[in-house]
């Protein structure tokens, strides 16, 4: 690879600018996805806000205060106990369409690991108890239509 390199450059008059994307491969544009993580702050109910962040790479685009798990279960088991009232399980999940859901707007996860919990979604509640709980319904529109128009597949829950 150095000789190769080192012939390209001096072909080129050492011109690093035109060898070296030739070496690095086609750009690929950086991955839109959701990422959910917790933070100390707090909703006035108490309860703890995890912030749903729209992200391309490492750049937060937008974000909305989010519930998931209830106040007291924060700590409880993520991944094997249903029903206890605790937050996401940390990891990845595969992102579905948003879809109505009686009055409110669904929007189906799927784990992409091994875990006890399913029927997870986000929508529009609070207090949430297991689900991602977005307490304004206009944001919960807002987040579908980006889900929609972006093409969004994917969230990773952080710890």
């Amino acid at each position: 690879m150095t000789s190769l390199l080192f012939h390209l450059l001096r072909m080129l008059g050492g011109c690093a600018a035109v060898v070296l994307p030739l070496l690095m491969g086609p750009v690929i544009a950086a991955e839109n996805q959701l990422l959910l993580r917790p933070s100390q702050e707090r909703f006035s109910s108490g309860d703890r806000i995890w912030w749903l962040e729209w992200r391309q790479g490492k750049q937060v685009l937008q974000r909305w205060a989010a519930a998931t798990g209830a106040g007291q279960s924060q700590g409880l088991d993520r991944r094997w106990s249903p029903g206890n009232g605790a937050p996401l399980p940390a990891g990845t999940y595969a992102l579905g369409q948003p879809e109505p859901w009686g009055r409110d707007l669904w929007i189906g996860l799927e784990p992409q690991f091994s875990t006890r919990r399913s029927g997870l979604g986000i929508h529009n509640c609070f207090p949430g108890v297991g689900c991602i709980c977005l307490p304004q319904r206009r944001e919960l529109d807002q987040l579908a239509s980006l889900i929609r128009r972006r093409n969004i597949r994917r969230l990773v829950v952080l710890q």
